[in-house]
Order: C-alpha cells, then sequence, then structure tokens
C-alpha cells in the first residue's frame, strides 16, 4: 500500500513515480519535439482514428473496461462533467486499465443535424479540434510560466526556479520574505511550504518539493487571498475565491470553541468539503500564529488551521464572478489570449478582487493548469454556482447546446 504522505493532501501520490515521470518527460521532449515538426496534425489524426479499436482490445482481452457512468474514484471535476454531458443526451464512457483512468469516449446524435453522429476521444477534459496549442506544452511548468508572463507583462510574483539547495539560496537572498517553495511541475498544494523567512526553513521546503520534481520554485509570498479563474474559449467563465480552513474571532468564544461550531456546518459532513482537523501541522500554523486553541482571539482576528487551500484539508471557496473588477477580467483574458488555448485554470493572489490589479501593491499569477478543476465552481460553500461544464460543452459539441 502507498504511504500516506501529509504533504500530498488532498490527492496522494507516489513520489518516485511523480519525480520520474518530470525526468521523462524533459529527457523525451526533443524526439516528440522532432516527431511533431516532421508529421505536424498526422499524429494526433492517427491517434484519433485507433484509441476506440486499442480500447476495445484491451477490453476483449479483459485487460481493461468501460463505465458508463462516474465512480466513487472519480473526481468531481469528472463527476460535474459527465452529469452536464447526460443531461444534454451525450453519452460518456470512461476507459479503465489497471490504476489509469480519465480517457474518456463521448457520442452525440444531434436531433439539429438529423440525428448526425458525433464522438470525440479526450483525456480529462476536451478541447475543441485535434490540434494542441503550442502553449499546452509549457503552461503547467512555473518556471516557464513566470519567465514568459514577464515578458508579456503580466504580474507574476518575483522569484525563480532552483535545481540545487545553493540556487535556491541564491534566489532567497534576493528578494522579499516571506518566500514560498512549491515543485515546478505539480497542482493542488502539494509539497509545498509557505511562511518562509529563515535559510534553514528554505531548504526545508526545498526538501520538500524536491521529492517530487527536480527543479523547485522559490518565490515570494504574495499577501492577498487566493483566486482561481478559469477561461473557456478565450473568455472567463468563473472566478472563485480559495480559502484556508479558519475561523473569525469574536471576541468572546476561544479558538476551540469556534472550530467546534465551525465544524457543525452541515456543509462539511462532506462529500465535498471537510470537517477541519486539529493535527501537528495545525500546531505549528498556530504557534506560528502565536496562539492557543484554549485563547480566544479578538473579534475580526481570522485565525487559519492549515497552509492548504484545499477542500480535504477543510478549506473553503467563495464564488467571486460577479464581483470582479473589469480590469481584472482583462488581464486573465489576456492570459488566454497569449497562452492561445481554449481551456485553462489560473491561480492568482490579489488583496481585493473588485479593485483593479493594476492600483494593487500585491498581485500576481502564480500558476496555470491545462487541466482545471472546474467543479470548484460547481460546488461553492458560498456564492451562487457557475455552471463551466456547460459552457465548456457549448465550446467543444456546439449542438448540444440547451436554450
Amino acid at each position: 500500500m502507498m504511504k500516506h504522505c501529509k504533504d500530498c493532501e488532498p490527492a496522494q501520490e507516489i513520489h518516485w513515480i511523480a519525480y520520474l515521470s518530470v525526468v521523462l518527460g524533459v529527457l523525451d521532449e526533443p524526439f516528440f519535439d522532432l516527431m511533431e515538426l516532421l508529421f505536424r496534425n498526422t499524429a494526433e489524426k492517427i491517434s484519433d482514428k485507433i484509441s476506440v479499436p486499442f480500447f476495445k482490445t484491451m477490453v476483449f482481452f479483459k485487460l481493461g473496461y468501460f463505465s458508463d457512468k462516474p465512480d466513487a474514484k472519480d473526481t468531481w471535476r469528472t463527476k460535474c462533467f459527465w452529469e452536464e454531458g447526460m443531461r444534454r443526451g451525450i453519452k460518456m464512457r470512461e476507459f479503465h486499465l489497471g490504476p489509469i483512468r480519465d480517457a474518456f469516449i463521448a457520442e452525440y446524435k444531434s436531433p439539429r443535424q438529423g440525428g448526425a453522429s458525433q464522438t470525440i476521444i479526450f483525456d480529462g477534459l476536451p478541447r475543441p479540434g485535434i490540434k494542441e496549442s503550442e502553449s499546452i506544452k509549457w503552461m503547467d511548468n512555473k518556471g516557464i510560466m513566470k519567465e514568459k508572463f514577464l515578458k508579456e507583462g503580466l504580474p507574476v510574483a518575483p522569484g525563480g526556479v532552483a535545481f540545487t539547495k545553493r540556487s535556491a539560496l541564491r534566489i532567497f537572498d534576493r528578494i522579499k520574505k516571506p518566500v514560498i517553495t512549491k515543485p515546478n511541475l505539480g497542482s493542488r498544494s502539494r509539497h509545498t511550504m509557505i511562511h518562509i523567512n529563515t535559510p534553514e526553513d528554505l531548504i526545508a521546503g526545498f526538501k520538500k518539493a524536491k521529492k517530487l520534481s527536480p527543479l523547485v520554485v522559490v518565490e515570494e509570498e504574495l499577501p492577498g487571498y487566493l483566486f482561481r479563474g478559469t477561461l473557456i474559449g478565450g473568455k472567463l467563465a468563473g472566478v472563485v475565491k480559495r480559502d484556508q480552513p479558519e475561523v473569525e474571532g469574536d471576541g468572546i468564544h476561544t479558538l476551540r470553541q469556534l472550530l467546534e461550531e465551525e465544524n457543525k456546518r452541515p456543509e462539511r459532513a462532506g462529500p465535498i468539503f471537510h470537517r477541519i482537523i486539529v493535527d501537528k501541522e495545525t500546531e505549528i500554523e498556530l504557534k506560528r500564529e502565536n496562539i492557543m486553541m484554549d485563547d480566544i482571539p479578538e473579534k475580526g482576528r481570522v485565525v487559519t488551521f492549515s497552509q492548504k487551500t484545499s477542500r480535504g484539508c477543510g478549506g473553503t471557496t467563495t464564488e467571486v464572478t460577479d464581483m470582479i473588477h473589469p480590469d481584472n477580467v482583462a488581464m486573465l483574458e489576456h492570459i488566454a489570449k497569449f497562452l492561445n488555448d481554449p481551456l485553462i485554470g489560473v491561480d492568482f493572489i490579489i488583496e481585493d478582487i473588485t479593485k483593479s490589479w493594476k492600483e494593487e501593491q500585491h498581485c500576481g499569477i502564480i500558476e496555470c493548469n491545462s487541466l482545471p478543476f472546474i467543479d470548484l465552481h460547481h460546488y461553492p460553500l458560498f456564492g451562487k454556482p457557475q455552471n463551466i461544464a456547460g459552457k465548456l460543452w457549448d465550446l467543444v459539441l456546439p449542438e448540444s447546446k440547451i436554450d
């Protein structure tokens, strides 16, 4: 069994496999770049034609199987997209090969076109057409993204990428404190460390991130709130605010009492949101904030229990699409135009989403995602849900649009 890793929460990774996949990706990139240069779209077209026969062959020999509805191991991203497809009359099947999943076949018979059938094959979430954008090769690479966005005039957190402890310390010395360390490739805040002020903590954070990636990002920790913007077809489809597990003091109750009351919230009973747990990591965080469980936080003071914003760790989400300043919309759509990709998740930090990023002292894009968790918009704890899956289906299979 895979050993549980606190730094991987909420979704566990096998460290050596994650590390090796990054290394192999770098080593085989020149070969695949050459193949793409030689054959352009041919490989994608061939792949599209042979995928279904390959799936059926694996099923015939009982090496794989199809499922026609989501199961307990599917992500909420898959479930919300699948459910929206079913609502539109799109038949979806997921191919499973051992632990490998997220390969889908979607079939749609359009009543507007006399029952003409369309079939698309995709991994995770679909993109229109068969040609991938150039940016999909690097948008998930935080170091490359930072360099390209900086040249484009887009706001990013100052910092850099380090392979060795020495280079990490050099970056640490030249940027403002506190800093943050994280794997250059990876998502969901795995092996990320924040609030770093000393060289000793910097090395600890470097080692933690190094377990998943040969390269480690060292950058300034921007004060403010974390937001996820999802762009569909070049347009901003939704923005959600992501908060760490936290409570707000009222000047009357102890931190322990406030936590107990927060955990009574019915939404925290699962399966999407979870109760806040006090463990060793929590004790470290509370010590940093100079507060104990039996202390009474003053009114208005926000106390956090974890460095992570994940729902699985007690984090919360608030849909704020209707509140975002027009300049911030323009900035995010500038990213979509620059990347020239129809499906992008953008994580950025800003102190006040209702104000222009140009006026904010601290604002920066911290990462992009080519396979965003659109379910963040479908199941917010607070605010009005946004049907991002519907907007993506409208782009991929416009004939299925429900008026």
